[in-house]
């Protein structure tokens, strides 16, 4: 399964291929679909640019989606979009549209309530473990951690040299949970090449777009997440 991260934390000062709008989104994510990707994940934007779990803007950042694509789309839940625990989990009970599925940062205050109210409303869940954080052993000892959609392994190292052997660690640390789910291996900026390598060696799910690099294999500024999901899907695997 490769998964298209469409926008996250990058903006237009970026990169101008970077999609904020629903609009912006919908017409990214179903180049990106026809590229090849099997699933979408998505960060709604406020008009001034910033992430948002506003009820309203997801319900128009959803439809806007979902008008264009078939294949299921999940958005973030992240501290960037509401730093208040209490506040976070009072925008996931309002909304009015559900996404298929929502990203929580184990390691983040609040996470298994809010994992917890999302499996209530009926919301898969991606448990997002990085590296460097206590969100994994945190995760292994959850009673939520056999009802999670998958599992994101996302290694922090920035270093390609040693990314690789920071994501088999993190890995062999998930693999002593009881409660085997299925996992999606990525990184982000210079490691987001070399562990989608990775995760297509490993057999693991992957995920690749302007989320997690500008940049195509060759160093090259992306002109868009379709574009790279090609990329993705044409580079062979290596040994």
């Amino acid at each position: 399964m490769l998964q298209v991260c469409l926008n996250g934390g990058h903006g237009p000062g970026d990169s101008a291929a970077v999609p904020m709008s629903p609009d912006a989104m919908a017409e990214a994510a179903a180049a990106a679909v026809a590229a090849g990707a099997d699933d979408v994940h998505v960060h709604p934007k406020t008009p001034c640019g910033s992430d948002t779990l506003s009820p309203r803007v997801l319900a128009d950042t959803l439809a806007a989606i979902r008008a264009a694509v078939d294949v299921p789309v999940g958005v973030t839940t992240g501290v960037r979009s509401e730093p208040d625990p209490v506040r976070r989990l009072a925008r996931v009970r309002a909304w009015t549209v559900l996404p298929d599925h929502a990203c929580v940062n184990w390691h983040e205050p609040g996470a298994e309530a809010l994992a917890g109210a999302l499996l209530g409303r009926g919301v898969a869940v991606e448990a997002c473990l990085r590296s460097g954080t206590d969100g994994p052993a945190r995760f292994l000892r959850s009673s939520l951690a056999p009802r999670v959609l998958r599992v994101h392994a996302e290694v922090t190292d920035p270093s390609p040299a040693t990314a690789g052997a920071t994501a088999r660690a993190l890995l062999a640390a998930l693999s002593r949970s009881p409660h085997a789910r299925p996992v999606l291996l990525h990184g982000s900026g210079a490691t987001a090449w070399p562990l989608l390598h990775l995760a297509r060696q490993l057999g693991l799910a992957a995920r690749i777009g302007l989320e997690d690099t500008l940049l195509l294999p060759d160093g090259s500024p992306a002109r868009s997440n379709a574009q790279l999901v090609s990329a993705a899907l044409s580079a062979p695997i290596s040994a």
